[in-house]
């Protein structure tokens, strides 16, 4: 047992202190801004009693709790950083299961004395070690902001426990689905699913008179984000919702052992569809056959943007609204978008998170060829006619499709929005010019994650991901925390083109196009002379 513990740390030891120092570094950073943008009490006073007079803020906030300081970042910050806890557990559980299955790992260990079901238990006691170590300096970086012991722990071990919760579903969908790139996708959009449902409880529950807290709703008990914002740290600071989500992630795990036991090796629970018995003739082309190993996460990251282009406009004149007496609430939007109105400020700042979205979308891509190249499945592919710039050229191509689908799903659902509402026409050029420039940040990230796999292949899939991850830090972050401009500016994202009332800022459109096309022709220009890599 310990060899294999020792085999996963060694396996995690980059990537788990990215998650654990970057998710302990947003929370302290979180009470930074929070400190400085609602410094009185009467700026945190009128910032909640906006969020529950319009409730659609809370699908995205956490609980309100009171007008404290420290109850206040929790409000901010909790959602966010269990979110990120919950997708580094799935992750991990998925990797050192589902993930050596695929790479034949598991099959070697299986025949040695640890038998079938001692790896899952090691990567259990992994998952929960990381997330124990999570907890722990998420609490201190609380007790290091000078709001107080207690509350600090109880908003810690929140965290963690949200990712002990998620830990056990990552084991649950490894047994279920028969490749690693099915049970990531499971697991990320139950997460993404279950931190809406928490959303909506929230916004159905029932405000104080004051207007200052909310009483969750019956729906929110049902997702683990709840447990975690309902321990309402540096308020009453409830230990006992710790105990639910430490009792999920365990009885996931058990029954996780369970299936392992009896199931095959290499199989998975839900069956695989069966194929046609003829292929279709676009299978008979690099771009088609990787359209069609990709469309389904495509189609995801397509509804995806499709959801966030609807909110931004349909939510646009509300904010509007409601922040016409919040000067500090207009200023917070105002640091995320870089300038311009409240109603352009909301859209840029959904279409901020419409960046990470295409971002994410296209460098999933970029890592399928990765997963094709380690699993030997591409060497059939390249014993026909086809040559590796072709090969690599239809991944390339899909990409920019996919993100071209997945911008234009949400500039189509703002401007139904905005016809829709009969709102002012003229947002409709600013939901253009903004969407325009998120295709262009996401275009950055398909050159930089081509190169990254044709230059150091084993990188591809952790580092094409960091660096989303560190894009939306700084691009949605950063303006809160009080990044400077410079640092700011190097998330694409936050670099994109945007509006300003009647002016169109070009951001950093002299610098983002050409790193997206020299990154795409530089990864096919060393495409031609590099050899295939096996998995490291």
């Amino acid at each position: 047992m310990m060899t294999l513990l020792g085999n996963r740390l060694r396996r995690d030891r980059v990537q788990l202190a990215l998650w654990i120092l970057g998710i302990s570094a947003l929370a302290y950073m979180g009470y930074v801004a929070g400190g400085e943008t609602f410094a009185t009490e009467q700026d945190r006073a009128a910032l909640l009693a906006a969020a529950i007079a319009n409730p659609v803020i809370l699908l995205f906030r956490g609980l309100p709790s009171g007008s404290s300081e420290g109850a206040l970042v929790i409000f901010l910050i909790l959602p966010a950083t269990a979110f990120l806890a919950a997708l580094m557990s799935t992750f991990l559980a998925v990797r050192h299961t589902r993930g050596d299955e695929e790479a034949g790992r598991a099959e070697l260990v299986s025949a040695t004395t640890a038998s079938r079901t001692r790896p899952l238990v090691a990567t259990a006691l992994h998952g929960l070690a990381a997330n124990l170590v999570l907890a722990l300096l998420v609490s201190a970086a609380f007790v290091a902001s000078g709001l107080g012991t207690e509350g600090a722990f109880v908003a810690g071990f929140a965290i963690g426990g949200v990712g002990v919760a998620f830990l056990g579903l990552g084991l649950l969908a490894a047994q279920l689905m028969r490749t690693s790139r099915g049970a990531n996708a499971t697991s990320v959009w139950t997460v993404t699913a279950l931190f809406f449902v928490c959303g909506l409880g929230n916004a159905l529950g029932t405000p104080s008179d004051d207007l200052q807290r909310m009483e969750s709703s019956w729906l929110t008990w049902l997702s683990p984000f709840g447990w975690a914002e309902n321990t309402r740290a540096y308020d009453e600071d409830n230990a006992w919702p710790l105990l639910l989500l430490l009792a999920l992630g365990l009885v996931l795990t058990g029954v996780s052992i369970t299936l392992q036991s009896i199931r095959d090796l290499g199989e998975g629970l839900v069956p695989s569809r069966r194929g046609r018995a003829g292929a279709g003739a676009a299978l008979g082309t690099p771009i088609g056959l990787v359209w069609r190993l990709t469309r389904g996460g495509i189609i995801g990251w397509v509804i995806g943007g499709a959801v966030v282009g609807a909110m931004a406009t349909s939510l646009a004149s509300v904010v509007d609204e409601f922040t016409a007496d919040n000067p500090a609430i207009e200023q917070m939007l105002s640091q995320i978008a870089g300038g311009g109105d409240t109603e352009q400020a909301t859209v840029a700042a959904f279409f901020t998170i419409l960046g990470v979205l295409a971002a994410s979308c296209v460098v999933q891509i970029v890592a399928r060829a990765r997963q094709e190249e380690a699993g030997g499945t591409v060497e059939p592919v390249l014993s026909a006619p086809v040559a590796r710039v072709r090969w690599l050229s239809g991944y390339l191509v899909v990409g920019f499709a996919a993100a071209v689908l997945t911008v234009g799903a949400a500039v189509g659902a703002s401007i139904a929005g905005i016809l829709a509402q009969d709102g002012d026409r003229g947002l409709i050029r600013d939901v253009l010019v903004i969407g325009g420039g998120q295709l262009v940040a996401a275009c950055v990230f398909l050159g930089i994650a081509a190169v990254v796999f044709v230059a150091v292949p084993w990188l591809t899939i952790p580092l094409s991901w960091s660096l989303v991850l560190v894009a939306l830090l700084l691009g949605f972050f950063g303006p809160l925390f009080g990044f400077p401009d410079a640092l700011v500016e190097l998330s694409p994202i936050a670099a994109a083109p945007t509006v300003a009332g009647d002016d169109v800022d070009l951001g950093g459109l002299w610098w983002l196009a050409p790193v997206a096309v020299l990154g795409t022709a530089a990864s096919l220009v060393l495409m031609r002379r590099r050899e295939l890599a096996a998995a490291a």
